[in-house]
């Protein structure tokens, strides 16, 4: 009995537990240690492992890791972050929205630590660092319903590390491929540098043989024939340079036209307006056109002919090289046309003014116009234009256009042809409608002039036919002396005194009644006549009603006491109006 109690707490103390003051049996201290983690939970986290290894996204391995958090125990993912490469935390689609804004500022304040997270609801909560081998990729924020057991802080801990290495090595992947990306993209841009220097250096010694030999051509003197076969020869495009009124000068190559077509003024007009509006060379109709103009002036144009498009960049180049240097060879011919027509000018002035025949011969043969051919005197005025050297230039070009061979000069307010031939009636006018844009002129030609003698004259004639022109009804447009019937006698050369007289016999009380009652009776009766009696086309000359015109009619009839319908008087009124508003300018 006496050695039986030390057996009995023997075995109490040691495998049977002890009694505790409450009379209830505790576990011995072995027993009390924490279970280790059901087999079913290392699966999960193997397999979860695998998958997080196999998954290239680093956001997707982010979110399998908060979809799984619950294999490591009683856990909830509140939140997921990534660490960008500016340093900054991009939170997870996958976030809780309730409380983001608390849970956003604590994981920023940790500055790259681990540390507790204040979740309401949850007794536990901490976020925890995804660290791999270059630092921190990450954070995910874990709250538990309870506190975790040293069991369950084990495998989080497994989750988090294997979470970070898939994390590292997603992100050492992603720079791989985004390294690989940019080596080779400068390979390619390498490449393309290479052959862009290589391009460029073409481009450079083509250039230098084109400028050499289009400077060659030029020192040479060639003109305009050298530059046509220098482009010719670099292209092997038909070459062709045209003044700037479309007449051939030069032709280089095969298949040229023969004859070569005349130009007309408005479609030659029409492409150079088109060739000037583009930066560079211009394909219009099958040519490949470059206008040559070294001071904003057309002096001609340089043009290759390609009906099925082969100009490539250097065919433009050498256009535009062989342009260049035609610019001062057509610029040299300007200037020595310009010496040419002051010496024109300078005998024109003077066959106007009246010189002697022998002189007047000799210096027309010295500038190369024949003055012993019939001539024909054309005045030009222009309503809109002054009559400076520029607008001469203008009608000197017109006349050229059309086939007059003239020589040129200019008074204040009109320009003065000497024309060898007869001019056209309406060649000149429309030309030079071209050349100014506007219809507003007028042109006088006088009777045909045999003798240098008798220019001075004639040029009275083609002022007095100007001047029938320009106070008719239809202003604009060409009148001939010799066509003028009664308006010849009408014009400067006779007595003024005689028809200032006449005049006042048949208009004077018309006008003396216009002066005290400010009215236009005179001009009403002149305009009249102009329109042929006819009262629909007066009126809408004169911009009033049918019977307002015919009330000033019948007042005329009384203040003149002349019948319009007498032969006699209604010739005699005609008559006095064009000499008051020819001959005296309207006035009173």
């Amino acid at each position: 009995m006496g050695k039986s109690r030390p057996d009995n707490l023997n075995r109490h103390s040691h495998g049977e537990g002890s009694l505790s003051g409450d009379g209830l049996r505790r576990p011995p201290a072995a027993a009390r240690r924490e279970p280790h983690p059901p087999a079913s939970a290392d699966r999960a986290l193997t397999v979860l492992s695998r998958t997080l290894f196999d998954t290239p996204d680093e956001s997707e391995i982010l979110r399998l890791a908060m979809d799984h958090i619950a294999a490591a125990g009683p856990y909830s993912a509140e939140a997921g972050y990534l660490l960008q490469a500016d340093g900054d935390m991009v939170p997870s689609p996958g976030n809780r929205k309730d409380h983001s804004l608390t849970v956003d500022r604590r994981v920023r304040n940790l500055a790259g630590q681990d540390g507790p997270v204040a979740v309401p609801g949850s007794p536990w909560g901490q976020a925890l660092g995804l660290r791999g081998f270059e630092g921190l990729r990450g954070y995910l924020v874990v709250t538990s319903r309870t506190r975790p057991t040293e069991a369950e802080r084990s495998l989080l801990a497994t989750l988090i590390r294997h979470t970070a290495a898939a994390l590292s090595v997603a992100f050492a992947h992603r720079r791989r491929r985004e390294e690989a990306l940019e080596l080779h993209r400068l390979r390619e841009e390498r490449a393309a540098l290479q052959r862009q220097l290589i391009a460029v250096a073409a481009e450079l010694a083509y250039r230098r043989a084109v400028h050499a030999l289009m400077a060659d051509v030029a020192a040479s003197g060639g003109g305009e024939e050298a530059v046509t076969r220098a482009l010719h020869g670099l292209t092997g495009l038909p070459a062709l340079v045209e003044d700037r009124f479309g007449r051939l000068r030069s032709w280089a190559g095969p298949s040229r036209p023969d004859p070569y077509p005349e130009p007309d003024p408005v479609r030659q007009n029409a492409l150079l307006n088109a060739a000037a509006r583009e930066a560079g060379p211009a394909r219009i109709k099958g040519r490949l056109i470059a206008l040559v103009r070294p001071h904003g002036e057309v002096l001609g144009m340089l043009a290759l002919v390609d009906p099925r498009g082969q100009a490539d960049e250097h065919t433009v180049l050498a256009l535009e090289q062989a342009a260049t240097s035609l610019a001062p060879e057509l610029a040299h011919l300007r200037n020595l046309a310009e010496v040419e027509l002051r010496l024109h000018r300078e005998l024109a002035d003077d066959l106007l003014a009246g010189t002697d025949e022998t002189s007047a011969y000799a210096r027309s043969e010295a500038v190369g116009h024949d003055l012993h051919r019939s001539h024909y005197i054309v005045v030009v005025q222009w309503s809109d234009r002054t009559a400076d050297d520029s607008f001469a230039q203008t009608v000197g070009r017109a006349a050229s256009a059309v086939g007059m061979r003239s020589l040129l000069t200019r008074r204040a307010d009109h320009v003065i042809l000497l024309a060898d031939d007869r001019p056209h009636a309406r060649a000149l006018y429309e030309a030079l409608i071209l050349e100014t844009g506007a219809p507003s002129g007028s042109i006088g030609v006088s009777a045909r002039c045999d003798s240098p003698d008798d220019i001075p004259q004639h040029y009275q004639e083609a002022q007095r036919a100007l001047e029938v022109r320009r106070h008719s009804r239809k202003r604009y447009g060409t009148t001939f002396f010799d066509q003028l019937g009664l308006y010849r006698i009408l014009g400067p050369g006779n007595d003024f005194r005689e028809l200032e007289a006449f005049v006042h016999e048949w208009l004077g009380q018309l006008l003396d009644y216009d002066a005290r009652n400010n009215s236009t009776m005179a001009e009403t009766l002149a305009r009249y006549f102009d329109c042929g009696g006819n009262y629909d086309e007066t009126a809408a000359s004169l911009a009033i009603h049918r019977s307002t015109l015919r009330y000033r009619l019948q007042r005329i009839r009384e203040i003149s006491g002349n019948d319009l319908a007498n032969v006699e008087d209604r010739l005699n009124l005609q008559v006095a109006t064009r000499v008051w508003k020819i001959v005296l300018g309207g006035s009173g």
